[in-house]
């Protein structure tokens, strides 16, 4: 069992209430007898890629043991970088750059890392396992010393200055054993909730596809569409060109440099703001002056919303449907329907066909997927008469809404999981819960 906390020796900024006795304040650059980082070798030179040493980036960095990497370096580019080094097994790393900034790891296989890991190896005295929890447990105050302003960062200096309870060896040993088994079990738990919400995903998908394409009258008799994505359609049903159901118009970016531009009421959607179904408002604005000044044009409500340049169409085609006026940008459309389409019915088109949409993109010089108005025209979208539309349309929204209960409850499940684990991880690394095998 755990002796009792000895309080009033705080951690700074007292994101530990209390130490367990005979514990000491280190800071990391005492713990670690080597924190140095890596490089990236010149990515114009063939003769550093492809080899057999992993190379290491923030990317790998899960809160896992690294096994693999997704780029390997040569010997030759380890001769030609001073700063470039194999690390042992065993060794802690964490992400000092940008979005990924304090993820850890902990290799498992030799291997060199970018500039952007931080690698603390040859332990002093301590348990890699330990410290790493405690670093979890101590994260958000470590992210609060970053610095800098679209990329925030940390440095080796502030890591090593960086400090942390050091109990004795054996405690960190136990601790480390503890929240090996602990975590673990939690995180299955966690993993067969994402699974869960990635099948109720999938059903969600489901069910709008079959909506959109076969109708809710199952009895219904079918006959051949012609159309390849489409396949088999009800016999009442027809199949029409997008072209002749819509009418195209796209969108702009005022100057950014005319601060008369911007700030104004208008909200002006780009592909950030595609997250939802329905848009009622967006991230930036622009003024009256943007709108009579540059290739604008207000989009009344009830317009169908799409991406069609951005490198989410490798993967996704965002769609929503505005329920205010709004102006876009260029790299978006807005349709407009005619009479014979409900706009509600044909955002779940587009969302039913969202593979073979996505199959339609074509990448740019520059890699950046695109989808032409031409090749969009051509597709064939299944076509009821309107009132069996709305009809779909209802059946999608109601089984949608009870799907949407569950992921939300499945959602907040994992977060209090994520909370109990955090919480664990605090206490344990500060002796507040018994440890067996702990003296």
């Amino acid at each position: 069992m755990t002796q009792p906390l000895r309080h009033g020796e705080l951690y700074h900024e007292n994101w530990i209430g209390g130490l367990v006795p005979q514990s000491k304040i280190k800071k990391l650059g005492h713990l670690f007898d080597l924190i140095s980082s890596g490089t990236t070798p010149a990515t114009d030179r063939q003769e550093y890629y492809d080899g057999d040493i992993p190379w290491i980036t923030t990317s790998e960095l899960r809160e896992t043991l690294i096994t693999a990497a997704n780029v390997h370096v040569t010997r030759q580019a380890l001769a030609d970088h001073s700063a470039l080094r194999i690390y042992d097994p065993g060794t802690l790393l964490i992400a000092m750059y940008g979005a990924t900034i304090g993820r850890l790891g902990i290799l498992g296989i030799p291997a060199a890392t970018n500039q952007a890991c931080c690698a603390m190896s040859r332990p002093n005295g301590v348990d890699t396992k330990y410290i790493y929890y405690a670093l979890l447990a101590g994260r958000e105050v470590l992210i609060e010393q970053a610095s800098g302003g679209g990329q925030p960062n940390i440095n080796q200096e502030k890591i090593r200055a960086f400090k942390l309870p050091a109990p004795p060896l054996d405690f960190q040993i136990a601790v480390g054993r503890f929240l090996d088994s602990e975590t673990a079990s939690i995180d299955v738990l966690i993993s067969s909730k994402q699974r869960l919400l990635d099948l109720l995903a999938e059903k969600r998908r489901a069910i709008v596809t079959e909506a959109v394409m076969r109708g809710l009258n199952h009895a219904a008799p079918l006959r051949p569409s012609g159309v390849d994505w489409l396949g088999k359609i009800p016999t009442h049903w027809e199949a029409v060109p997008l072209r002749f159901l819509v009418s195209f118009s796209g969108g702009a970016t005022p100057d950014t440099r005319n601060l008369d531009y911007w700030n104004g009421k208008i909200p002006w959607v780009s592909p950030k703001d595609m997250k939802r179904d329905f848009i009622n408002d967006a991230e930036d604005h622009v003024s009256e002056a943007a709108l009579h000044s540059s290739a604008l044009k207000m989009i009344d409500p009830d317009a169908i919303l799409i991406v069609v340049r951005g490198m989410i169409l490798a993967h996704s085609f965002p769609t929503a449907i505005n329920t205010v006026p709004v102006t876009i940008n260029q790299d978006m459309k807005a349709l407009r329907c005619a009479e014979q389409i409900a706009p509600a019915f044909l955002m779940d088109v587009l969302k039913g066909a969202k593979d073979y949409l996505v199959s339609l993109a074509d990448s740019s010089a520059h890699g950046t997927k695109k989808l032409e108005t031409e090749a969009l025209g051509r597709f064939e979208v299944p076509v009821p008469p309107l009132a069996e539309q709305h009809e779909i349309v209802r059946h999608i929204a109601t089984e949608a809404a009870k799907i949407d209960t569950l992921c939300t409850a499945t959602e907040r499940s994992i977060t209090l999981l994520k909370e109990r684990r955090a919480a664990l991880i605090a206490a344990a690394v500060t002796g507040q819960v018994e440890i067996p095998g702990a003296a």
